[in-house]
């Protein structure tokens, strides 16, 4: 295992999600965060079927850092339950996996 993560995370608006990426890459939690333009989640939430626009965040971390920035992410979230959901790199360059490893 790499030791490396992609997370997931939605926002609801754009401003949110920038204030997130910023406070997760200036505190090391993650080395870089994608925003993905709008898109529309189709979810259940409270017993009802419901549809909104959000935001994506495609965070890079370590396993070591999930916990702080999942953390982070709960704290500074407009949402009660915001997801947070890290999947495992596999593979990737070496080089830009060391630089995310720096960067952290």
């Amino acid at each position: 295992m790499l030791g490396f993560l992609v997370v997931f995370c939605t926002c609801g608006s754009e401003e949110e999600a920038l204030r997130l990426a910023h406070a997760l890459v200036e505190n090391r939690l993650a080395a870089c965060v994608n925003i993905l333009p709008p898109i529309q989640s189709v979810y259940r939430w409270k017993g009802e079927v419901q549809s909104a626009e959000e935001y994506l965040l495609l965070i890079k971390t370590t396993e070591e850092r999930f916990d702080a920035l999942h953390n982070t992410i709960t704290d500074l979230h407009s949402y009660d339950t915001p997801e947070v959901i890290g999947l495992p790199v596999t593979d990737g360059s070496e080089k830009y996996l060391a630089w995310l490893r720096q960067s952290v």
